[in-house]
C-alpha cells in the first residue's frame, strides 16, 4: 500500500544521504524504520490506554503475589 509522508528537510537530506551512500532506497530505509518502531508504538498506545481505563475504575490491578501464586511461580 502506498502512502505519502512530509518529512522535515533535515531528515529528507539524510535520508537522501543515507540511500545515496548505501545504494538502498528511501523507500527501503523508512520502511525500516516504520517496522523497527511500530512495536514500541503499539505497547506505548496499549499501555497508555490501559492507564486511563484503570483510572476510570474500568479495569483494575492484580498484585503480582497473586499471579504467582495462581501460575505456581512462588519462591
Amino acid at each position: 500500500m502506498p502512502i505519502s509522508i512530509r518529512l522535515p528537510e533535515e531528515i529528507e537530506h539524510r535520508l537522501n544521504e543515507l540511500a545515496a551512500r548505501t545504494g538502498r532506497s528511501k523507500t527501503f530505509y523508512a520502511t525500516e524504520a516504520i517496522l523497527e518502531h511500530l512495536d514500541d508504538l503499539e505497547d506505548l498506545y496499549l499501555a497508555e490506554h490501559e492507564l486511563e481505563e484503570i483510572r476510570a475504575g474500568r479495569s483494575h490491578l492484580v498484585p503480582l503475589e497473586d499471579l504467582m501464586r495462581k501460575y505456581g511461580l512462588e519462591n
